[in-house]
């Protein structure tokens, strides 16, 4: 089931009435459980019993993990979960990868293996619930939190139907207090969320799908030389085609668990306002760059153990958030290139703060996944925004190697981009689709601006209500208009 479907709209119509009827709280976490089963069995019910499985075991070796006095025992129980957790998204997320790649070794040194291609199912946003379950028995470890008390609250954590398949990556802490007491939204945090859940589906139906996507999808799919053109109009449309897909599930999904009563965490904050990288990853996807600099970056050291370490820390960080994408050399590629931007910029700034008489180690901590890197430009200079706008068109060229299946696909890209294509190629787009994609980037870019540094709901609360009435009735028109060409959501194979 997803968002941007007739189904879900009938779905959330009951369950916000079985939300708001007169029954004990008990009953009504019983109701959002079952219905974030239902909501998720609606892709293939069997990977229910995955749910299940990692629920179960996390549940009670979180539990031991945090009463567990034995160090040595302490440590069997967390590779244990480790081994659960990570085993599963092992096999189903990178099985066919791990085989393909050992086949291709096996066969340069000198072995004829060719094995049966093995025929596994990805269960939809295995890797979000991974990283949620992942995170509490890690805190459990570290006795950053107390255990979960409920197990019905446990499972309503990891399965909450808004989050379950493409995020916010929530923690313990940030939503299991909101299920011990009694949560009803108020009639501002209906109309909050249902602005939201209406501004989630606007990004996803129209300005995705149907404005960006079947440019993208001509430009990637192309097989001969392109022309400059058409390569950078293909590269924009998906730029923006990523934002507002993956923004708009957000969005959409912190506006439904808001109707509801319960407050998600932020996954987006206008990132392609970003100025600098270390801005963009406080900026995108906040939720999985958070967790990798808590459980991953600074696992490793973090900035603490010198220049070099850091270096490769933030390499390795950047890596791993790229194969976390996607079982392919591509996604890796992704990662490492934004790795390499965030180590340019670290120089940069490590020169900067030098010449200033100020040590690299006394800047502020970042909230990105990977270093910190000093302060920003300020978004009111002029030196400001051409540094958003050269952040942005970086950015651009790490997209093409995310939505490329194959490095020679990429390749085609870039080289087109840069007008390096020897062979004259006809262009493939239309006059009016480069017009449309030019219009809607550039719309998208001074959107995010203009509200850099404040919310859609603060922006809401400062207009006349006719107004914001008059435009929200102007996103539903077209949402409803445009439904008929809406697809799933990217996030949703990862």
């Amino acid at each position: 089931m997803v968002f941007n479907s007739y189904t879900f709209v009938a779905f959330f119509a009951i369950m916000l009435v079985l939300h708001n009827l007169p029954i004990s709280w008990t009953a009504k976490k019983i109701n959002l459980l079952i219905a974030s089963y239902i909501f998720y069995a609606a892709w293939n019910p069997p990977f229910i019993l995955l749910l299940w499985l990692s629920t179960v075991v996390d549940f009670f070796v979180g539990r031991a993990l945090y009463t567990q006095p034995n160090k040595h025992k302490r440590r069997v129980l967390l590779v244990i979960s480790l081994i659960g957790n990570l085993g599963m998204l092992c096999f189903f997320k990178y099985g066919g990868f791990l085989l393909e790649n050992f086949v291709h070794l096996s066969n340069l040194l000198g072995f004829d293996y060719h094995p049966a291609k093995p025929n596994i199912i990805l269960p939809a946003g295995i890797s979000f619930y991974t990283f949620t379950t992942l995170c509490y028995t890690v805190d459990m470890y570290k006795k950053k939190s107390k255990p979960v008390k409920s197990m019905l609250d446990f499972s309503l954590f990891v399965t909450f139907f808004p989050h379950l398949v493409a995020g916010p990556i929530v923690r313990p802490p940030q939503l299991v207090p909101q299920f011990e007491t009694p949560h009803k939204a108020s009639r501002q945090q209906l109309l909050d969320g249902l602005l939201l859940l209406s501004l989630g589906l606007f990004m996803k139906v129209v300005c995705a799908d149907t404005l960006l996507s079947e440019t993208a999808d001509t430009i990637f799919g192309a097989n001969g030389s392109l022309t400059p053109l058409d390569a950078w109009a293909g590269v924009l449309a998906f730029s923006g085609q990523i934002f507002f897909d993956f923004a708009g599930y957000s969005t959409a999904a912190i506006g439904v668990a808001m109707c509801l009563g319960f407050i998600l965490p932020q996954n987006f904050l206008y990132p392609y306002a970003a100025i600098g990288f270390s801005d963009f990853w406080r900026r995108w996807h906040i939720t999985l760059s958070s967790w990798l600099r808590d459980y991953l970056y600074i696992p490793l050291g973090g900035n603490r153990e010198g220049k070099f370490k850091t270096y490769i820390n933030i390499m390795i960080t950047m890596l791993i958030g790229g194969l976390w994408h996607g079982a392919n050399w591509t996604f890796v590629a992704w990662g490492g290139l934004h790795g390499l931007y965030l180590w340019v910029e670290k120089a940069i700034r490590d020169t900067r703060t030098k010449r200033l008489g100020v040590f690299p180690e006394t800047a502020p901590p970042t909230v990105v996944a990977t270093a910190s890197l000093g302060p920003d430009l300020t978004s009111k200079s002029p030196g400001g925004f051409l540094s958003a706008l050269l952040t942005f068109l970086l950015i651009c060229i790490t997209w093409v190697f995310f939505r490329s299946a194959t490095f020679s696909g990429a390749w085609n890209i870039l080289r087109s981009m840069s007008g390096q294509m020897h062979v004259a190629a006809p262009p493939l787009l239309t006059t009016i689709a480069i017009i449309k994609v030019a219009v809607v980037i550039g719309l998208m870019l001074a959107f995010h601006w203009v509200m850099r540094n404040t919310t859609v709901l603060k922006m809401a609360g400062k207009l006349p209500w006719w107004l914001v009435g008059a435009m929200w009735s102007v996103i539903l028109i077209l949402v409803i208009l445009s439904q008929g060409s809406s697809k799933s959501f990217i996030y949703f194979q990862f």
